[in-house]
């Protein structure tokens, strides 16, 4: 089990140390299991705690990802064999994953991921609340769960708030990919450096003077900022920016049942709102109507709120039929026909309301400790 997840620590010039943490599964692109998200969160908080330890890296093993998601092929087989609720195996993988977000959200170090390549779900989990996150022009980024009959989770329904003209609502309905470019714009990335950069970066972290802990991040910024101008020209063209205007208008009309029929019934000439929209129409009704309720409810929440009602939502949709069929349809048979339990104009709001019910009374709850 070890070894899903690689330690390592290098000695910088002034005797200080980086730490390493690589994500171990390059044949399933570091798709996150419960052991990798136990012996990740436990290593984290020893580094922590490490007066030596002056910064982290985090990466993905292999060229093709940082980290594709959860294991939610596992998870459903879980599901499927113990059919209880709430199920302890959903409990635990969700709330150790989401316990493990708010401490990279939180961590008191500089803590750099190296996003290249896949970023999606559970990997946008980790990398959306590092100090320094990392993008390369290779990188793309998604929250694809609309496909599987899930919602954007691990913090999603707190960092897609803080994108421009309503681009969290859109990427939440359609699952529409970012490249590195896009991935500045939505506030996903902090700087973008060549995919070869990689030793580049361990070799300035080493040689860094480190001086004061409070003036880390900013050294390591400026690091970034050096190795980033070696890119040259190299940054992707964005197709957030050429589009943000018409995202804005699509999202922007004040119920869902506007927003679906604009990207039902438009011909989009922009090849990547086309694919958006073919998307939102494959994708599950239920994951696009309480993804609209979520990020109604989650405007003024905490991260911790953010997080606990995450959790009750997400064992309720492990519950229902909608996450376990969209599993199998896009991972398992792959037949990608899923049999979805509603169409969007069968949903009413109690339909939606009960995603959110929690199976907890507010001190039992298993993400109470986060403030």
């Amino acid at each position: 089990m070890d070894d899903v997840v690689l330690f390592d620590e290098l000695t910088t010039g002034d005797g200080h140390r980086i730490a390493i943490a690589t994500l171990n599964a390059e044949k399933s692109l570091n798709a996150l299991t419960l052991d990798m998200i136990r012996l990740l969160d436990a290593r984290l908080t020893i580094w922590e705690r490490d007066a030596g330890i002056v910064a982290v890296v985090l990466r993905g093993a292999g060229e093709r990802a940082f980290c594709a998601g959860g294991d939610v092929r596992g998870l459903r087989g879980k599901l499927i064999d113990e059919p209880h609720y709430p199920n302890p195996h959903a409990v635990a993988f969700f709330a150790e994953e989401y316990t493990l977000d708010y401490r990279i959200h939180r961590y008191k170090k500089p803590l750099i991921v190296w996003g290249g390549g896949i970023v999606m779900g559970g990997g946008l989990g980790l990398m959306a609340g590092a100090s320094h996150r990392v993008a390369t022009p290779a990188t793309r980024i998604a929250m694809p769960e609309i496909t599987i009959g899930l919602y954007p989770d691990v913090g999603g329904s707190w960092f897609l708030q803080r994108m421009p003209a309503h681009l969290g609502l859109f990427l939440a309905l359609t699952g529409a990919p970012l490249n590195a470019h896009d991935a500045l714009i939505a506030n996903l990335a902090d700087h973008v450096l060549a995919a070869d950069a990689y030793p580049a970066l361990l070799d300035a972290l080493q040689a860094a003077s480190w001086g004061e802990a409070h003036a880390r991040p900013a050294l390591v910024s400026a690091l970034l900022n050096q190795l980033e101008g070696q890119l040259g020209d190299a940054l992707p063209q964005s197709n957030v920016e050429r589009n943000l205007l018409a995202v804005h208008r699509l999202m922007n009309k004040g119920d869902l049942a506007a927003v679906s029929a604009a990207l039902t019934e438009t011909a989009f000439e922009d090849p990547w709102l086309a694919d958006a929209a073919k998307n939102f129409r494959h994708g599950c009704p239920t994951s696009a109507a309480v993804s609209w309720e979520i990020l109604n409810r989650s405007k003024h929440m905490s991260l911790a709120e953010a997080l606990r009602m995450e959790l009750a939502l997400s064992v309720n949709f492990c519950a229902r039929s909608d996450f376990p069929e969209g599993v199998r349809a896009l991972l398992v048979d792959k037949d990608r026909k899923p049999r979805w339990s509603r169409q969007l104009q069968d949903i009413d709001q109690a339909w939606v309301d009960g995603h959110f019910e929690s199976p907890w009374r507010d001190g039992d709850h298993p993400l109470a400790a986060l403030k």
